[in-house]
Parts: structure tokens; C-alpha cells; sequence
């Protein structure tokens, strides 16, 4: 099924608007879609936080500065403010539904999944922790296989929801401006200086703005 995301109060709707206003520009430009093996923190100008918003607060940790979506329609709207995300398809009978990321269920905390043309996916996850700690054990299990599995990094997170793109364009696009952090957890990452390196809530995984796409 495929569903065009909408707010539910006019509130979240006048944030979203104008985020989107100041990040949509030209479509072909921003159009993107990212990491390999899965890909979610600046905002606009003047944005107000909150959830439901898709926009950061200006104070908090760097964790807590990160887009939170509140809902699937939310985080739709911020990835289209960035990348090509007009509707977003929740079901198997559209022929975007990716059926290998049915592997993405509540032991990594997700909620909701949907994707949104290109390749980009959205997922809403309840626990940051979870969600991260699922992440590292997949990629502990594929070095095994692939020793430079993940070495780009894997899923662009924000509080609440995490986005796999399939192009750097679109990465790049949704860390810097739109503030998502990229979740490296390979052993052997590092960033140059001067980009964001944040250690995640597990142990062995990073949170940051280096988008490697050489």
C-alpha cells in the first residue's frame, strides 16, 4: 500500500512545510538514494523542535540534537525535504517493498517500515540501544564473510527513525544539512578531522557526518 505522509496537527504541519521549503530546492539535484548494507544533525535556520516535527532541538547532547520523527508520514516528509521521498510505500504489494528488510522487526526495535522510490527506506524504531546494538551483531557476523563489510558506515539515524539511501548524493544530503548521523560500527573506521565522531550507545559503534564515497 502506498499512502502520501500527512501530519496530524497544524503545528507539525507548519514545521514540516517549512523544512521542506528550505530543502527541497531541485529535485534532480538532491535526488539520491547511499550506503551500502542500509543506511539517519543540523537543521534549517529558525526550524522549532519537537516531536512529530522531524526537526532537532538547538540544546541537548548530540543525541539528543538529532532529528526525532514521532511517526512513518514525519520522517517521509523530512527525507523529502532532502532526497526524493513524495509517498511512501508501507505494504508488499507495491513494487518498491524491499521483502529482505523484513529482517528489520522488533528485535532491532522497529516499528514501522517503508520505502520511498529510489531505494531509500525509512525505519521507525522504539529504542535507540536496540536498534544500534542489532546493527553491530549483523555486521560482527558479515566481517566474518566480508572483512570491509560496513567499513562506510551502514544506517543514517536520527532519534527515533534511521534511513537507507542508495547513492552518496542522497547521504550526504541527509547529513549535512539535514542533520541525520551515520552509524559506523566496523573496527577499523576513522574520519579526517573536523568531521563529527560521536561514540553511539554501543560499545564498538560511532555516530557520524563523514560521508566516504571513494
Amino acid at each position: 500500500m502506498r499512502i502520501t505522509p500527512s501530519l496530524a496537527t497544524a503545528t507539525a504541519v507548519t514545521a514540516l512545510f517549512a523544512l521542506t521549503a528550505c530543502g527541497s530546492g531541485d529535485g534532480s539535484n538532491r535526488e539520491a538514494a547511499a550506503i551500502v548494507g542500509g543506511g539517519v544533525g543540523g537543521v534549517g535556520a529558525g526550524s522549532a523542535g519537537g516531536e512529530g516535527s522531524g526537526v532537532a532541538p538547538k540544546d541537548g547532547t548530540r543525541l539528543q540534537q538529532l532529528p526525532k520523527a514521532g511517526s512513518m508520514a514525519a520522517a517521509a516528509r523530512f527525507v523529502g525535504g532532502y532526497t526524493r521521498c513524495s509517498s511512501i510505500s508501507v505494504g508488499p504489494d507495491n513494487y518498491e517493498y524491499f521483502e529482505e528488510d523484513q529482517k528489520y522487526d522488533a528485535s532491532w526495535s522497529v516499528t514501522e517500515r517503508g520505502s520511498c522510490g529510489k531505494g531509500t527506506r525509512i525505519f521507525k524504531f522504539k529504542d535507540a540501544k536496540t536498534f544500534q546494538a542489532a546493527y553491530k551483531a549483523q555486521l560482527d557476523r558479515e566481517l566474518k564473510e566480508s572483512p570491509n563489510r560496513g567499513l562506510k558506515g551502514g544506517f543514517l539515524v536520527g532519534q527515533d527513525f534511521a534511513v537507507i539511501a542508495t547513492s552518496s548524493s542522497a547521504v550526504s544530503s541527509l547529513a549535512k544539512p539535514g542533520g541525520l548521523l551515520i552509524l559506523n560500527c566496523h573496527p577499523k573506521f576513522t574520519a579526517p578531522s573536523g568531521y563529527v565522531k560521536e561514540l553511539a550507545q554501543v560499545k564498538g559503534c560511532v555516530l557520524t557526518d563523514y560521508v566516504n564515497d571513494n
